[in-house]
């Protein structure tokens, strides 16, 4: 299969959206379709992006080591998994990808936006294309925190995100509605304070009205 048939799909949104739940499905979709699928996410991905992700997630640090751990586990993940995956043709399917960083980081930390701009031309620069590597679709999951708090209740222990408060991730939202408005010929709102078929529903027409699926 040719790179020209590759495909980049992010699913994007605060955990308790669902995102994750529909990966499975969107794996399978693909996989019908006769189509080889990688599956992977941010932070993490390869061994050494792991080990950051554990920094990341549990560790107490300021906002600029925070921010430039994320980006040099995306460097890795991409030069590791993410191109060569889309040079076989493959699709890959990544839960978050840099959007995540401009909203956690960005939005909820309220760090320079222009900083995390620069780091994202350092990791993600495509010399030969003259772009940056960018998702060709994000499904962004969208659901006010209080509900999204709700279904995470008692499921396990929060990481150090999970457990911000409400305003925090109003400010995560924010920040992807600012990534959605600079780019939004690659979003798709979904509407993730819905019941799970509802949800589906939404994720399998927007693949469908792009022509990813039948």
């Amino acid at each position: 299969m040719s790179a020209l048939s590759a495909l980049f799909l992010s699913l994007e949104g605060i955990d308790g959206a669902g995102k994750s739940s529909h990966l499975d499905a969107i794996e399978a979709l693909f996989r019908a379709q006769g189509r080889h699928v990688t599956r992977t996410r941010e932070p993490g991905g390869t061994p050494l992006a792991e080990q950051l992700r554990e920094m990341i997630l549990k560790q107490p640090m300021d906002p600029l080591t925070e921010s430039l751990l994320v980006f040099a586990a995306r460097r890795d993940h991409i030069v590791q998994v993410i191109e060569p995956a889309l040079a076989r043709g493959d699709v890959v399917l990544c839960d978050r990808f840099t959007d995540a960083t401009f909203a956690y980081q960005g939005g909820g930390r309220g760090f320079d936006a222009k900083v995390l701009a620069t780091l994202e031309e350092w990791a993600q620069a495509r010399p030969e294309q003259g772009r940056l590597l960018q998702p060709d679709v994000t499904l962004w999951f969208d659901l006010p925190p209080e509900v999204a708090a709700a279904r995470l209740a008692d499921a396990r222990t929060p990481d150090k995100f999970e457990a911000q408060s409400a305003d925090f991730f109003r400010r995560v939202a924010s920040g992807y509605a600012k990534r959605m408005a600079a780019d939004p010929s690659r979003f798709v709102l979904i509407d993730a304070n819905r019941t799970r078929e509802e949800v589906w529903e939404q994720v399998a027409q927007a693949l469908q009205k792009r022509g990813l699926s039948k």
